[in-house]
């Protein structure tokens, strides 16, 4: 049940909404191995003249960049998974963007299972009620 926060450095388009969100999608369940039925993503546009590296604007850099965090139930994954996932989510998005800044982050967030879950309930409890 991870929930994704995306930043992208281009203007809103439905498209890129949909390619960036089946991008995540996909490397989330194949890499993570969540799943797509209960992964929330929340994606936000930034325009590059507002997106700055070193005080440069991206604009002016003439390049992309990406941000984002996935929060996942703490010790579901490996720290093989987690490096592959973010190189392998960091060749996508240039993929899908062009030339990405090398200071373009990503962040997986292993958050404790007594502190995170859905639809009001922690991941702790569904652990606890899978073992009866």
């Amino acid at each position: 049940m991870p929930y994704l926060n995306l930043k992208i450095s281009q203007p809103y388009s439905a498209e890129l909404s949909q390619a960036a969100t089946e991008l995540l999608l996909a490397h989330t369940e194949r890499i993570l191995r969540k799943q797509r039925s209960v992964t929330a993503i929340s994606i936000d546009f930034v325009s590059p003249d507002a997106w700055s590296i070193g005080g440069q604007t991206l604009t002016t850099l003439g390049q992309n960049s990406v941000y984002f965090d996935i929060k996942v139930t703490d010790s579901t994954n490996t720290k093989d998974e987690k490096a592959q996932y973010i190189a392998e989510c960091f060749v996508a998005f240039e993929d899908l963007l062009g030339k990405l800044h090398p200071t373009s982050y990503i962040f997986v967030h292993d958050v404790k299972a007594e502190a995170y879950g859905y639809a009001g309930r922690t991941q702790e409890w569904r652990y606890i009620q899978g073992k009866r």
